[in-house]
């Protein structure tokens, strides 16, 4: 049965319940907001808006205006909290854009207001509490809710013209829609994944529209008006923000309109823009199956949505729950055919575009929790890219909220039914003592709020801060912090430019090293104070002379000389001017960002250098091993190798040498790591878990050489602290690993009757 728009319809949109509906999500989004940073590219993009930065390309302009200045607004006690706020409220009012479209298509459906707003109301739960939207909503990893809400009002807008797509009126829409669309696309590329729906759209509803010349040529002037936000990429490049990836601009030596105004400019913008550094294959070149690997991961991701079985220990319920709510979609989609096809010529080909064609466009290989039986005989994605797909599942709430209300009903139907008009039609409709009655099936829609919650919240979390400003104070003042990784990175970026914590410290991201860009950032960046005042306890009591120079001691045109690779076909000696340190480098390929890392080693003599305990074997390939000794979070790159004494450990199974006096303070006077990774719980996300394992890894260790000291009270103290963390955040599931040696070496106080979960014990 069809409908289109007609007089005789209630077409007056319900905003005050779409409000209200905002709000109470907007309210759940708080009440379960992060106070602070969270893994991955989280505290990049916080960061990156704090300094008014450019975060990794395309830069995602947009986003950083607006971060910024919720950065700046009184209304959290942190930086972090107020841009993760940004994130709820974009996802808050995307709810309120979903209710509206979908009490929209009942209009010529269900005949009572309250029945529509019921619909609406729906939607809006649905979508709100998916796992994928409400974990991104709460805390601002990247950039997908405020791409979302640009979506979400795209969409709305897009539904009330083709209600109505003569007039003045109509033409305004079109234009706003067109500039949404151009501002949406500087926040993120995904901004014109509307686009295609809308032209569709457009062509359906009113062919002619397209002959408007001048109406098409207004919208064109809003499509660019809108993206204008990239102009601002290459003038703050030139600045030299902290953080200025992908660095678009040729200017070297600050702002100038002659360099950014010129050829090498749009060169470097063109290639940040194009996302060029990442080099990913052509699409007819699959990176998986298509089926199986990557339509598989979007159902992967989608069983996700309805309970964030992160355990998989409720796969039979996970299915069940993904069936059903594939199973409403479905039906949902072919009641808006059947309803409402105006609205359904946006909105089919919309979630058309953001589920199948968006999974043929990103190509991704498998994902990193995707089909573990495979193992390693697939390429696999560093981390799980649900949030790729937020606006699948976001929108999917549209029509898993139209099949509801079809179920509703269809079972209402069955206590009996009456004739009522409804626009210009007279429809068989259930009474409406019967959708009362039966009103209980739409408890459906509740059911993510209660199985998410505990996986979606992030009330309370601190431990990835915690993290940073605990890797950061296991070096030295001064010292010179290599990472491997977004984890052991990012947070330290957001550590030292938004809360100030040992700023003194370079960090050294190897991946990154292998650009030109971060080479010069690195050179560019300031010589600051050693803060002895707010350092820990351990590193006062001696002088600490901050380093004269820049971290090279080559200009910029120099660093950019830099081979990518070079190639050893036979071992190489390396030494360091002056000390007994030397290494044989064994054949091998030298990346840019080893041969980086070994002019950092060599050419700076007045500061130390140590390895995140995150890049595990990186020293011994360099040949460094004998020369290790761990400290905290870190190993320190020693210019002598070590001897055993008092302090200065040999630890069995390979473990190389332990500062225990340095680590024994870190860990009980300077760590907050610990207690917010129990305060925390579960680990939901499996391709991080190295973060906690870290902790639960260095604190056997050091609870290990207390007993090889005689000290086997305080090391009971550690080991129990160990224990803690490892059963809170549940290292058994995660990596499989058995709790029960270790539990064994625990004071009786430490395990009591409670089930543990598993970590390594070392031989």
């Amino acid at each position: 049965m069809t409908s289109t728009a007609s007089p005789e319809l209630d077409l007056r949109p319900s905003y005050l319940a779409a409000g209200i509906a905002s709000l109470l999500v907007f309210v759940l989004y708080l009440v379960t907001l992060a106070p602070s940073t969270a893994m991955w590219d989280t505290s990049e993009y916080i960061a990156a808006a704090y300094v008014l930065g450019i975060p990794h390309p395309p830069g995602n302009p947009f986003f950083v205006l607006v971060g910024r200045v919720f950065a700046l607004l009184p209304i959290g006690p942190s930086v972090a909290m107020r841009v993760n706020v940004l994130a709820a409220l974009c996802s808050a009012v995307s709810a309120g854009m979903w209710f509206l479209i979908t009490e929209r298509v009942l209009t010529g459906w269900l005949p009572q207001r309250w029945q529509r707003i019921t619909g609406g109301a729906l939607a809006a739960l649905i979508g709100a509490t998916a796992f994928t939207v409400w974990s991104q909503s709460v805390v601002n990893e990247k950039v997908y809710t405020v791409s979302l809400v640009f979506f979400a009002i795209v969409s709305w807008l897009t539904v009330r013209w083709a209600d109505d797509p003569e007039g003045s009126k109509a033409d305004a829409l079109l234009i706003l829609v067109a500039y949404l669309l151009g501002l949406g696309y500087s926040n993120h590329p995904a901004g014109f994944l509307p686009g295609p729906a809308v032209a569709i759209a457009v062509l359906i509803r009113r062919p002619q529209t397209l002959l408007r010349w001048k109406l098409i040529l207004a919208c064109v002037g809003a499509l660019v008006l809108g993206m204008t936000p990239f102009a601002t990429q290459p003038i703050r490049a030139a600045h030299n923000p902290a953080i200025n990836e992908g660095e678009p601009t040729a200017c070297r030596e600050g702002f100038a309109w002659d360099c950014t105004l010129s050829e090498g400019t749009w060169r470097a913008f063109k290639y940040n823009f194009d996302r060029e550094q990442y080099g990913k294959p052509p699409l007819v070149d699959r990176q998986a199956p298509f089926v199986d690997g990557q339509v598989g991961m979007w159902w992967l991701y989608f069983k996700w949505q309805w309970m964030r079985d992160a355990y998989d220990e409720h796969a039979g319920s996970q299915l069940a729950l993904a069936v059903v709510f594939l199973a409403l979609g479905l039906i949902g989609g072919w009641v808006h055919w059947q309803r409402d096809r105006q609205s359904f010529a946006y909105f089919g080909p919309l979630i058309f575009t953001i589920s199948l064609a968006l999974i043929f466009y990103m190509n991704f290989k498998y994902g990193a929790s995707q089909s573990p039986a495979l193992g390693d005989s697939v390429p696999r994605e560093v981390r799980d890219r649900d949030y790729f797909y937020l606006w699948s599942f976001s929108a999917w709430s549209v029509w898993a909220a139209l099949g509801l209300v079809w179920v509703w009903e269809t079972v209402s139907a069955m206590l009996g039914t009456q004739r009522t008009r409804v626009g210009r039609e007279t429809l068989e409709l259930p009474r409406s003592r019967s959708w009362l009655l039966t009103s209980p099936v739409l408890l459906i829609a509740a059911v993510p709020l209660f199985t998410n919650w505990d996986a979606a919240s992030r009330s309370g979390e601190t431990d990835t801060r915690d993290f940073a400003h605990d890797l950061l104070n296991s070096v030295e003042p001064y010292g010179i912090l290599v990472t491997v990784g977004d984890n052991d990175t990012f947070p330290l970026w957001y550590a030292q430019e938004v809360e100030g914590i040992r700023r003194d410290v370079v960090v050294a991201n190897t991946s990154l090293l292998n650009t030109d860009w971060y080479t010069r950032q690195l050179q560019r960046r300031p010589l600051f104070e050693y803060d002895t005042a707010r350092g820990p306890a351990v590193y006062r009591g001696r002088q600490w002379t901050k380093p004269t120079k820049p971290l090279f001691d080559w200009t910029l045109e120099q660093i950019d000389a830099m081979p990518l690779y070079q190639e050893l076909r036979e071992p190489a000696l390396f030494e360091k001017p002056g000390t007994a340190l030397r290494s044989t480098i064994q054949p091998q390929v030298l990346e840019r960002a080893d041969l980086f890392v070994l002019k950092m080693i060599r050419d700076t003599p007045d500061r130390s250098v140590y390895f995140s305990r995150t890049s595990v074997g990186y020293p011994a390939r360099l040949g460094f091993n004998d020369f290790m000794l761990t400290q905290g979070l870190a190993r320190k790159l020693l210019t002598h190798q070590p001897t055993a004494g008092a302090d200065t450990l040999l630890m069995p199974g390979g473990q190389g040498y332990l500062d225990l006096g340095r680590t024994d303070s870190l860990w009980t006077h300077v760590f907050e790591g610990q207690e917010a990774l129990v305060a925390k719980g579960p680990w939901i996300d499996r391709p991080s878990i190295g973060i906690p394992y870290l902790y639960v890894d260095l604190g056997m260790m050091l609870s290990e050489a207390l007993r090889m000291t005689d000290r086997p009270e305080h090391a009971g103290e550690v080991l129990t602290t160990t224990i803690s963390v490892a059963r809170a955040t549940r290292l058994d599931a995660a990596m499989g690993i058995p709790l029960e040696q270790l539990e064994q070496l625990a004071p009786p106080a430490a395990t009591g009757d409670t089930p543990g979960t598993a970590v390594p014990v070392r031989p």
